[in-house]
């Protein structure tokens, strides 16, 4: 598969995965402290969407022939690929319980993120020496905007059910 149909592909995993998460981890991380701070279910489906739609963006620009999109997809790739593994998968084993996302972190992400990142640079669209920094580089910006997306969307949440107490 080449990597235009990988970027496609990739899209629909991250959908799936954050939709799995967006419907079940919310009432999942309220067992799960060690691995998950409790989050609300508004608050984490807005961060969940914001991400998505990133990732959605990110695929447009390498569509594009954007070469900072297609190592900004294929960082987004590696970050959703180690996600697999860490908390996913981790807390799984840990907690001795299914984490919300291994099941689509492991059969969809991982596969397809690496079959991404090795149809890009067999493409010559990335190049190793670059991808080693931009990559990690990627992810860290990816879980940076975790806290700030939860934060507005729990502001977001509060405002709605001021309006509603009116």
């Amino acid at each position: 598969m080449g990597f235009a149909a990988l970027v496609v592909a990739f899209c629909a995993a991250v959908t799936a995965h954050n939709l799995e998460e967006a419907l079940f981890l919310p009432a999942w991380s309220k067992a799960a402290a060690r691995f998950h701070a409790p989050v609300g279910a508004f608050e984490f489906r807005f961060a969940v969407a914001a991400l998505t739609l990133a990732a959605y963006a990110c695929a447009a620009m390498a569509a594009a022939g954007s070469t900072l999109g297609v190592y900004l997809v294929c960082g987004y790739a590696l970050a959703m690929a180690a996600n697999a593994f860490v908390p996913h998968l981790a807390a799984t084993v840990a907690l001795r319980r299914y984490a919300p996302g291994t099941a689509t972190g492991v059969l969809l992400n991982l596969p397809i993120g690496v079959g991404l990142i090795a149809a890009a640079a067999s493409e010559g669209r990335i190049a190793w020496p670059t991808f080693v920094w931009a990559g990690p580089m990627t992810m860290v910006a990816l879980v940076a905007a975790i806290r700030p997306l939860l934060a507005l969307g729990r502001a977001w949440a509060n405002r709605l059910r001021a309006r509603q107490s009116c």
